[in-house]
């Protein structure tokens, strides 16, 4: 049973991911751009102490510059990617037997980012004090495996009649 809040549904949605999905269900529009915001936020923080640790080892770049694009990308490029993906998705989806209404499409995927951001965190945290190698490939790993389960699962309880 999912519990009210964010943080325990984030965490719940690593062992039952569809439970959370459909239990969000519903989800008005102006709610599900916060959950994307929020997960793009949380991804340009964890991108910082990465950049940081470039920005020291190749100083031509300033941190600031690296922020700056980081920025553009995730808090600008990255939504209107969501939105399309989602709706490719939807689209895609009505030729299978199992349709996804394009807001279900969307609270699949923004959730997904937001169940994913603690891990983005740590991947971010791994890159900026330990670097490229594999400690930074088994976080990266996790972050993307858990992304790609999350969405999947959330897709799969919303499908069709859910």
């Amino acid at each position: 049973m999912s519990r009210a809040g964010i943080v325990p549904r984030i965490l719940e949605s690593w062992w039952a991911p569809g439970r959370v999905v459909r239990s969000l269900r519903g989800m008005p529009d102006r709610a599900l751009i916060v959950v994307l915001m929020a997960a793009m936020l949380i991804f340009l923080i964890a991108q910082a102490p990465g950049h940081a640790r470039d920005a020291q080892l190749m100083p031509e770049v300033p941190l600031g510059a690296r922020m700056g694009g980081a920025l553009l990308a995730v808090m600008f490029m990255m939504p209107l990617l969501a939105y399309g993906l989602a709706a490719l998705v939807s689209a895609l989806s009505r030729l299978t037997p199992w349709p996804v209404a394009p807001q279900d499409s969307r609270l699949a995927l923004f959730w997904a980012l937001l169940a994913v951001a603690p891990a983005m965190l740590l991947a971010g945290l791994t890159a900026g004090l330990v670097g490229p190698g594999a400690a930074l490939g088994v976080t990266r790993a996790v972050a993307g495996l858990g992304f790609l389960v999350i969405w999947g699962a959330g897709l799969r309880a919303l499908a069709g009649n859910g």
